[in-house]
């Protein structure tokens, strides 16, 4: 047979072969459930090891090393012996891109499905080396290779290591190997190809290992539908300031580089190319009914500006958030701070993902101000102040946050004080309140009439603080429900001022996770916590989005929120020092 027929004839061969979805297959008829839908929502051995367990898990091992072996095996004992190893090669080729490109789901469902093609690889090898193509080194030292990776560890820690990075290390490992055994080229080649492919596939992977959220083997993965006792959700962070862009490790080694201003363009067009990855999990929060946590952080590093200036962009990056969201197993996702607004807050990313739930946290956030406004005119009386006596501010006015705690706040307080930037609507806004309240309401957009205020609170969209010391006299209370902070660490400096961290929850349990998130220990924003809470009840179509939130859905949130466990946080300071250079730098959400 020619040559190159006999090379196309056992590429096909083997991607036929490799394009059986032996895990799908085998979780489809143990479990009834389409492993595409958990996990990794890769169909291989891990992802069925860690949804499913060891019984399903091994036969997906057994199967995928198969589909390798079977075609590379047969063309080696065909074609190889007869000195032609480009065959053998196209075999082995063959099968792993069937696994990772199966033929299967593309002509069910015209798509292609995941897969890393380790397994599958490992069979080539053994089926050439059975063939008598390439010396047993080439298959034995990867193996020990990778059993080390994911073993040796246990040794020393009782915990196991990483089959991807496992995976990786064997895979480069093989052309070592046969470089020094001295290989045939197209099986050096081969070798080559291989495991460059399979370090391809594994690339977020490596990059979740730098940043030290991917899973160990043997580490179960939350399926929501299969464990009843763990709730999990999604949500979306960004970088508040380009310091902010180092805090994955992913990106750290590039900080030194940033210095260099010719470097810091194409950084900043890096930046703007890369798509939403997972940075973090947040767990450690038990709700009163005994179920867990897992909160999977997702982030774009766009910074606020830029998510303002390209709302395009800023779509795109959420919708892909969202559907990295579902690949976690997520049925809902949260926008935190300036993610909340992008798309007519929310609207828009929620249209083009419509089998996620998508929120804002505005119902939540409205809840938590709702249940704070007592509490600071409590804080008055406490102080010796009449709240009717009282002249309280508010800060971003103009906006439907700010316009809300004004009217909770009218008929409460002596003389509200509305501050923002634009006097027409402000004006208007006020002779709203005056008419349907009739008390005194002052309009300015001047900061420095909050120096003559007992209470302040702050809700405006800035990225940078907009109250410093010289717009707060002493014994001031804030409620500062900005996020990035309105209010400047300074103020706290001013004798006898009280700064209230506005819509911070405290969940119940010990909230941990590797970032920073500028809330205080163990606190939460209210955006975040309003997503746990659909999560948690599967309660879907109480999603905020868009400007309006219904008032069913705030006392339902607050009720929801204290039956379970969560709470307001009442105190804060805020930080005052950057983190030391050794610790992960902050990344700011917010409601």
């Amino acid at each position: 047979m020619d040559r190159a027929l006999a090379f196309i004839l056992m590429g096909l061969v083997g991607y036929g072969i490799g394009s059986i979805p032996v895990g799908y297959l085998v979780v489809r008829f143990a479990r009834g459930i389409d492993i595409r839908d958990y996990g990794s929502h890769n169909i291989g051995f891990t992802n069925v090891l860690r949804v499913v367990g060891l019984g399903p898990g091994l036969i997906t091992l057994a199967g995928d090393v198969l589909k390798g072996l079977l075609p590379t095996w047969w063309a080696a004992v065909v074609w190889g012996g007869r000195g032609q190893p480009w065959p053998v090669v196209a075999a082995a080729l063959g099968a792993m891109l069937g696994h990772a490109y199966s033929a299967y789901f593309y002509a069910r469902e015209r798509r292609f499905t995941r897969g890393k093609s380790v397994a599958t690889g490992i069979g080539a090898l053994v089926g050439m080396a059975l063939g008598h193509q390439i010396p047993w080194a080439g298959v034995i030292l990867p193996a020990v290779m990778w059993a080390g990776v994911v073993f040796g560890p246990w040794l020393t820690s009782g915990r196991f290591g990483f089959v991807s990075l496992a995976s990786i290390l064997a895979a480069i490992t093989v052309p070592v190997v046969l470089l020094l055994a001295g290989a045939a080229p197209p099986y050096l080649l081969f070798s080559v190809a291989a495991a460059s492919f399979v370090a391809w596939k594994h690339k977020e992977n490596f990059f979740r290992l730098l940043d030290g959220v991917e899973p160990r083997f043997g580490e179960r993965v939350p399926v929501p539908a299969v464990d009843r006792d763990i709730v999990v959700c999604g949500f979306m962070i960004h970088p508040l300031t380009f310091d902010d862009f180092w805090q994955p490790r992913r990106f750290g080694w590039m900080r030194t580089l940033a210095r260099y201003p010719l470097v810091r363009p194409a950084i900043d067009g890096l930046r703007l190319r890369i798509r939403p990855m997972k940075l973090d999990v947040v767990e450690g929060i038990r709700l009163a009914d005994g179920r867990r946590v897992h909160v999977y952080l997702f982030g774009a590093p766009l910074l606020p500006e830029e998510i303002r200036r390209m709302p395009a962009l800023a779509v795109k990056r959420a919708v892909q958030a969202a559907r990295l969201a579902q690949q976690h197993g997520a049925k809902v996702l949260g926008l935190g701070a300036y993610w909340s607004v992008v798309g007519n807050k929310g609207e828009e990313v929620a249209r083009q993902v419509p089998d996620l739930a998508i929120t804002n946290g505005g119902a939540y956030t409205a809840g938590a101000v709702k249940l704070a406004i007592p509490q600071m005119l409590a804080r008055l009386r406490e102080r010796g102040k009449d709240p009717l006596q009282a002249r309280v501010a508010v800060v971003g006015a103009n906006g439907v946050v700010g316009f809300g705690i004004c009217r909770q706040l009218a008929g409460q307080v002596g003389t509200l004080v509305m501050v923002g930037t634009t006097p027409e609507r402000l004006e208007r806004a006020a002779e709203t309140i005056r008419r349907r309240f009739g008390i005194d309401v002052e309009t300015a957009t001047d900061l420095a009439v909050c120096r003559t205020c007992d209470l302040i609170f702050t809700a405006t969209s800035n990225p940078e603080p907009v109250l410093f010391p010289e717009h707060v006299r002493p014994h001031t209370i804030l409620y500062d429900l900005g996020r990035p902070a309105d209010v400047h660490p300074d103020v706290l400096d001013v004798e006898g001022v009280l700064v209230v961290p506005g819509g911070v929850i405290r969940p119940p349990g010990e909230v941990s996770g590797r970032l920073d998130i500028h809330f205080g220990r163990g606190a939460i924003p209210a955006c975040m916590a309003e997503t746990i809470l659909i999560a948690a009840d599967a309660a879907y179509d109480r999603v905020s989005l868009g400007d309006r939130t219904a008032s069913e859905n705030i006392d339902y949130f607050v009720r929801r929120g204290e039956e379970l466990g969560f709470r307001l946080v009442e105190q804060w300071e805020p930080v005052r020092e950057p983190p030391a250079a050794t610790a992960v730098a902050p990344v700011r959400v917010a409601s």
